[in-house]
């Protein structure tokens, strides 16, 4: 082209969209992941630069984050419940950051790590990573419903 002003400002036209439809940082684990044990599943989304994860479903009814050190926090509902946060990434497939333990209330720092496309692997430490634990998650399957089990037809 004779003008490369004109010749840049194409390729910017043509070029920008592609870049915006590239999917953001840990798309690929974003959705919702059923816990080793089957009782609850986290929804994991962006959230600005990280990834984090709330409780979407327990198998329980009801349920209080009881065992909060935070007197004032011990009365609020499990679901939707932020236990996951700041997992920025940290390598290809692995984000590093904190995750929230219900049962016990406390925050360990936290890694997880896409195995495949349908294994979450989530590994929390204490004493700066000298003690480790951690488990595989499975893509949740969108069949799995809500907190109450819904009745059969005949019983509606």
């Amino acid at each position: 082209m004779k003008h490369p002003l004109v010749s840049a400002m194409l390729l910017v036209l043509f070029v920008a969209p592609a870049v915006a439809a590239a999917p953001p940082a840990g798309a690929n684990a974003a959705g919702e992941w059923l816990v080793a044990d089957a009782t609850a599943r986290i929804r994991i989304a962006p959230c600005g630069n990280a990834l984090c994860g709330k409780i979407s479903w327990t198998k329980t009814l009801s349920g209080s984050d009881e065992n909060n050190p935070d007197p004032e926090k011990r009365n609020r509902p499990i679901l939707g419940l932020e236990i996951l946060s700041g997992m920025a990434p940290a390598g290809p497939n692995r984000w590093k950051g904190q995750v929230y333990n219900a049962e016990n209330g406390k925050i360990y720092d936290a890694v997880i790590s896409l195995e495949s496309a349908d294994v979450l692997r989530i590994e929390g430490c204490v004493l700066g990573g000298l003690l480790c634990g951690g488990e595989n998650w499975t893509r949740a399957k969108e069949t799995t419903g809500s907190v109450r089990p819904s009745k059969p037809a005949a019983a509606r």
